[in-house]
């Protein structure tokens, strides 16, 4: 089973992924060991987690978010106010 994850930083900047461990990936993510995308852009908090789903279901969740920037601008708006 795996997780639908949304992390934030400082800057503001949105990263959307899955993973069957989200706290063991936010490690990796701030470690720099995580998508090439999170390195030197750190450091990441979690934002938002969706699951268990099956790993089809979140691939296509994950699609989803990544596509909804009005998710992800409701979701930095409640993490920040």
């Amino acid at each position: 089973m795996y997780f639908v994850y949304v992390l934030t930083n400082p800057h503001g900047i949105a990263y959307t992924g899955i993973a069957k461990d989200v706290t063991a990936r936010l490690v990796q993510h701030n470690g720099g060991t995580g998508a090439r995308f999170t390195r030197g852009r750190g450091p990441w908090q979690v934002l938002h987690v969706e699951g268990p789903l099956a790993h089809g279901d979140a691939l296509r969740r994950e699609a989803a978010i990544k596509r909804d920037r009005k998710f992800k601008a409701e979701l930095k708006a409640a993490f920040t106010g």
